[in-house]
Formats: C-alpha cells, sequence, structure tokens
C-alpha cells in the first residue's frame, strides 16, 4: 500500500492511494450521465462477495506531488459522452486537488459500456412522477 507522505511541524500526512481512488471514484458517479463504474473482474467479484467497492473502475499513480487518475466508467444512453467525459475530468481534478493538496496532472477517463433504461424502469419512474388518480365514481 503506496502512501503520499507530507512533512509538517506537528509530524508526518500520509494519504493512502486507496484514499485518492475513493475520492476519484465518488467524485466521477456524481456526474449526470454516469451510469456506474467499470470495475472489470476483481470489482466484479468484491461485489459479488458483498463488499461496496467505493474504488471500482479508478487507479492512480501518486507521485511526491502529483497524481494521475484512470477510470473506466459506463455512460447513460442518450448523453453527449465527450460533455460528460470533461465533467468527470474536471470534478475529479476538483476533488482530488481540494481534499488532498495534490496536483492532478492527468484524468483518463474510459467508457466502457453504455446502459438503456428498460421498460420497467421507464413505466416505474412515469408513475411516480404522475399524481395518484381517483377511479371514476359512479352514479347509480
Amino acid at each position: 500500500m503506496n502512501m503520499e507522505y507530507d512533512t509538517t511541524d506537528m509530524g508526518n500526512i500520509r494519504i493512502a492511494n486507496e484514499v485518492i481512488e475513493i475520492i476519484a471514484g465518488l467524485a466521477a458517479t456524481e456526474v449526470r450521465g454516469v451510469a456506474g463504474m467499470s470495475g472489470g473482474v476483481a470489482g466484479g467479484i468484491a461485489e459479488l462477495l458483498g463488499r461496496k467497492n467505493l474504488a471500482k473502475g479508478v487507479k492512480v499513480e501518486v507521485g511526491q506531488k502529483q497524481c494521475a487518475v484512470d477510470v473506466s466508467i459506463v455512460a447513460e444512453y442518450g448523453v453527449r459522452i465527450p460533455e460528460v467525459a470533461g465533467e468527470i475530468q474536471d470534478n475529479i481534478k476538483r476533488a482530488i486537488e481540494s481534499m488532498t493538496g495534490l496536483q492532478v496532472v492527468e484524468v483518463n477517463v474510459h467508457v466502457l459500456g453504455v446502459t438503456f433504461k428498460g421498460k420497467d424502469e421507464e413505466n416505474g419512474s412515469k408513475d411516480e412522477e404522475r399524481a395518484p388518480q381517483q377511479p371514476p365514481s359512479r352514479v347509480l
């Protein structure tokens, strides 16, 4: 487990690579148009075992004061992928730099898939958006 070291008057500050991966993963999933992260085989096995992997689909390389990030995402159908990818890059850079003080030199976004809403999901969301209707009353 690599850790970023920073020395202050009070002692050392250590930030593990895994922490930076989690920050990047959460920042990526906040972007509208990201259906999820794609973690490959290892991420899939962790989820099958019931563990939520917040760093799923994220790889970081950390130096003394800089880092580079690779994220693998699944996009929602119908979004403009270049715009979503640009927003992911901005969000990850802002989050890591503000939380860790590291300079983010690059954020590579890999789009590994596109998801489609199923008919059940579409109907369910439409039903939730409509106000419930009372059945018509009968006059006898």
